[in-house]
C-alpha cells in the first residue's frame, strides 16, 4: 500500500475547501462552494455535484484517512461524526480533482483493513467489515459507502489503525496504517455481539439504532465470520441464519412488545426485520439465532431467567 501523503499547507487548504467552502463558482445557475466545473466526462455534472455536496454536509470528514493520489486527486473519508465508535459505523469515500475540486465518479476502494494492535499481548486482530465499497445511491454517483464494525474501543488495551488502497481512473494510492481513535458507546448501548458454532465465531452487528423511535422500526444487522487469519478483515458469513428477536425492558419488569418480526437474509447481504418499541428507555433485544435447518446455534437455549443471554442493548 502507498504511504499516507504528507500534506503541505496548500493541500490542507484545498482539503478544507472541497469539504466546506471556497470561492463560489457558477454553472448553469448552480453554485457549489469549492468546485470549478470542467468538461471532463469522468467528473459529475452540476446537478449531481450539488446533491453530493448537500449530502456531505450531513456527515463529517475523517482527516486521518485523507490522502492525495499522484498529485492529481484528493481522497476524503466521512463518517457520521468524523470519528468512530465501538460497533457499527458507516463510512463514505469521495474522490475530487485536485485542480478544480470537482467530484470524480470512477474510483475504487480496495484492501480496506482495520487492525487493532493489542499492546500487552503483542498481537493484532481485525474486525467485521462490509463486502467492499460501492455507490449506494444513483443520485450520488461519486460517493462510495461501506461499513466497519469495531470489536472494541481504543481504550481496551490497544490501538486501532486503518489502511486502504484507492485507484482513481489510472492513478493509484492509498493510506497505510493510519492511527484512528475508536470511542466507547454511551451507557445503555451495545450493538455488537458474538456466538460460536463449533470452532467458528460469528459477529452480529446492529445497524444505526440511534435512528429508532417509539413504535415500529425497521431493524437491520449483518452477520460476519471471524477469519482464520485474524488480521484479515472479517467478511460476511456465507451461511444463512434467521435471527429471532425478543425485546424486553429490564428496568420495567422485562415487559415485552408485540408485532416483532425476525431478521432474515436479504439479497444485499443484510438481515432485516421489524422491532416494536412501545416506550422510551432501555430495551434489551434478546436474540435466538437459527441455522438454515432451523437449529438454534446462538442464544435461545442459553437462558438467563428465561431470556437469551445473547442480546443487543438499545436506549431510545
Amino acid at each position: 500500500m502507498k504511504k499516507v501523503f504528507l500534506f503541505v499547507s496548500m493541500v490542507a487548504a484545498l482539503a478544507l475547501s472541497a469539504c466546506n467552502s471556497n470561492d463560489d463558482v457558477e454553472n448553469g445557475g448552480i453554485e457549489i462552494p469549492g468546485i470549478t466545473f470542467d468538461d471532463d466526462e469522468n467528473c459529475c455534472v452540476a446537478e449531481d455535484a450539488l446533491r453530493i455536496y448537500n449530502f456531505l454536509q450531513t456527515v463529517k470528514n475523517v482527516p486521518e484517512l485523507t490522502t492525495e493520489v499522484e498529485g492529481k486527486y484528493v481522497i476524503y473519508a466521512y463518517s457520521a461524526t468524523g470519528s468512530f465508535h465501538k460497533g457499527y459505523n458507516d463510512l463514505y469515500f469521495v474522490a475530487t480533482k485536485r485542480t478544480t475540486g470537482n467530484y470524480v465518479k470512477y474510483f475504487t476502494i480496495s484492501d480496506f483493513t482495520p487492525l487493532m494492535y493489542m499492546t500487552k499481548m503483542n498481537m493484532s486482530h481485525s474486525t467485521p467489515v462490509s463486502d467492499g465499497f460501492g455507490v449506494f445511491d444513483a443520485g450520488l454517483p461519486a460517493i462510495q459507502r461501506g461499513w466497519v464494525s469495531f470489536l472494541m474501543d481504543s481504550g481496551e488495551g490497544g490501538e486501532w489503525s486503518l489502511s486502504y488502497d484507492v485507484k482513481v481512473l489510472n492513478s493509484e494510492g492509498g493510506v497505510e496504517k493510519a492511527p484512528i481513535q475508536v470511542g466507547a458507546l454511551p451507557a445503555g448501548q451495545s450493538w455488537l455481539k458474538s456466538f460460536k458454532v463449533g470452532a467458528d465465531t460469528y459477529y452480529l452487528s446492529l445497524v444505526n439504532p440511534l435512528d429508532w423511535a417509539t413504535g415500529t422500526n425497521a431493524i437491520q444487522a449483518y452477520v460476519s465470520k471471524k477469519s482464520a487469519d485474524i488480521t484479515t478483515p472479517y467478511a460476511l458469513a456465507s451461511e444463512e441464519f434467521t435471527i429471532e428477536i425478543d425485546p424486553r425492558m429490564p428496568d420495567m419488569g422485562n415487559h415485552t412488545s408485540p408485532n416483532n418480526e425476525a431478521l432474515t437474509l436479504q439479497s444485499d447481504g443484510a438481515y432485516r426485520g421489524t422491532v416494536n418499541l412501545t416506550m422510551t428507555g432501555l430495551w434489551r433485544i434478546h436474540l435466538t439465532v437459527r441455522d438454515a435447518a432451523g437449529n438454534v446455534v446462538g442464544g435461545g437455549d442459553d437462558l438467563d431467567n428465561g431470556l437469551s443471554s445473547l442480546y443487543w442493548d438499545v436506549t431510545i
